[in-house]
């Protein structure tokens, strides 16, 4: 059995997998969603993507955003260095150091700046000076304090602090501190107590090529993670920043998903992968419950089901919930185990848990095993879902070979096939947002909008169901042009559902009108 924090790790994995791929990653020529919209460029960065909400549209759940790639994080600070070295006079090497002591924030610096001027120079590492511009340069009889080097003519090195080494030892400073520590903006003066922070300038003369790339990488990172509106991509070997507005105490009433142009979508909450409707605190709780093995041991192993009639075990191998015993063909749902002939009426009630009369919860015995019961009706869901987007991933994957395959046999062309790929990718986003649907609504109080909620959650649960029944049909089905015209309308019909479903909770959220059995409120202010 997996430990805590391998289930963690491989939940986290498997949202990876998850990922819508197409949402964000715009190029000439693509389309916008019905609920992303450009901005116009802004006037400070024109190489900038911005996205907003269209709310003409009604689409409570989207925040503006805007998305930077390494030269546009560096253009940011030189516009900030090139104004402070214009306001306050003094060159742009010690404008980046003093701008970088506080944290990026412009209009407090100018404030302190003006107020005591010689107690900021002195705590951002830029206190008196004894000497001129720092250059190289030999000094006859000259021994360096960290080799005891004496060698005449040996070459040696001193900031505006005027502590003097030879160079080897300074470059061999500088190497094990950028190169090893990973430290660049707050690099300094070798010698001891002396607060003095090396300037680019200085660095400059001293470093290697690749020792610079590194420290301006290093530089690049101090300013993103300094600035509360700015945070990494976390997707792999992504060198991009994303910036949103949303404030931590402000995670109780929105769920910040945000798309970074290699086309991942992310929580800029939390990091995590794409969680909407849940908010932040709730994924927390949820995931640290998933990976206690007291309730979900069972759980997290069963990757079978036995037939609800011939009792002959199954194995789940698509991401269809319409389940088939190859022994007797009788037809069910995956889900709730009921027959599947029935899923397409009015009483689908798949994804509702029935709240039990207070006389089945009497004792302190019937209460667990009730509220287990209840948890694992959510969890159950929830990971089945999980496991059909995974599956569904897999599908995906293949999905070019089965357009190329599809054109062969129905003779249209590349562009004609293109539905299917569509098909994949709404499977995957709605599987996604089904699963964090049933983590929501597990602890989500009953209330006059809980019904709302659960029917949204279900016409997209059919739609999907529906959809992905379609998608897996054999090349020759899909070949006809019925089958073709109805994937579209379903993939449109999924789509809708989905940001119905998401409009509705998000606009709840921001308006208090949920009623959760934990208290958000009190957590996201402790954040």
């Amino acid at each position: 059995m997996d430990s805590d924090e391998d289930f963690v790790s491989n939940m986290s994995s498997d949202d990876d997998l998850m990922q819508d791929d197409s949402d964000n990653e715009l190029s000439d020529g693509d389309e916008v969603s019905d609920f992303d919209v450009f901005d116009d460029q802004p006037d400070d960065d024109p190489n900038a993507i911005s996205y907003k909400s269209d709310k003409r549209k009604g689409t409570a759940f989207d925040v503006s955003y805007k998305v930077y790639d390494p030269d546009d994080i560096r253009r940011q600070q030189d516009e900030m260095i090139d104004e402070v070295n214009m306001i306050l006079a003094m060159s742009k090497e010690d404008a980046a150091i003093i701008l970088r002591h506080f944290r990026w924030n412009k209009e407090r610096l100018i404030d302190d700046y003006m107020d005591n001027l010689p107690k900021v120079l002195e705590a951002a590492g830029l206190g008196p000076s004894v000497s001129e511009l720092p250059k190289l340069e030999p000094i006859a009889g000259f021994m360096c304090d960290i080799c005891c080097e004496d060698e005449d003519g040996l070459l040696t090195f001193a900031m505006k602090c005027g502590h003097r080494y030879c160079v080897d030892c300074y470059r061999q400073y500088l190497g094990q501190k950028i190169r090893e520590e990973g430290e660049a903006a707050r690099i300094q003066c070798p010698s001891d107590g002396c607060k003095r922070i090396i300037d680019s300038r200085s660095l400059d003369l001293l470093v290697t090529t690749d020792l610079k790339n590194r420290y301006r990488e290093l530089l690049n990172r101090t300013f993103v993670e300094d600035k509360d509106t700015l945070k990494w991509c976390p997707a792999p070997d992504c060198a991009n920043a994303v910036e949103c507005a949303i404030k931590k105490k402000d995670l109780d009433k929105v769920v910040p998903t945000v798309g970074c142009n290699c086309g991942y979508r992310f929580c800029f909450g939390c990091i995590l992968s794409d969680h909407q409707p849940a908010p932040c605190e709730l994924v927390k709780r949820w995931l640290k419950k998933c990976a206690d093995d007291s309730e979900t041991a069972n759980w997290i192993s069963a990757n079978t089901k036995e037939c609800p009639k011939c009792n002959s075990t199954i194995e789940k191998n698509g991401g269809c919930n319409h389940m088939t015993c190859r022994k007797c063909k009788h037809e069910f749902c995956w889900m709730c185990m009921g027959l599947w002939s029935e899923h397409g009426t009015s009483w689908y009630n798949c994804n509702r848990f029935e709240e039990k009369s207070g006389t089945d919860a009497r004792d302190a015995q019937a209460k667990s095993r009730v509220s287990l019961e209840r948890y694992l009706h959510y969890y159950n869901r929830y990971a089945n879902h999980e496991q059909s987007a995974r599956l569904d991933k897999d599908i995906y994957q293949k999905t070019e070979k089965k357009m190329v395959q599809l054109q062969t046999a129905s003779g249209m062309s590349w562009i004609e096939v293109q539905y299917l790929n569509t098909a994949s990718q709404a499977l995957q986003t709605c599987r996604q947002t089904l699963k964090w649907t049933y983590a929501f609504a597990f602890y989500l109080a009953r209330n006059n909008l809980t019904e709302i909620f659960e029917d949204n959650q279900k016409d997209l649960e059919m739609a999907v169901e529906a959809l992905s029944e379609m998608f897996e049909k054999p090349i020759a089905e899909l070949a006809d042009a019925k089958l073709k015209v109805d994937i579209m309308d379903k993939t449109a019909y999924c789509n809708k559902r989905r940001v119905i479903l998401l409009d509705d909770t998000a606009d709840n959220l921001a308006n208090g009108r949920w009623s959760f059995n934990v208290d958000l409120k009190s957590v996201a202010n402790r954040r």
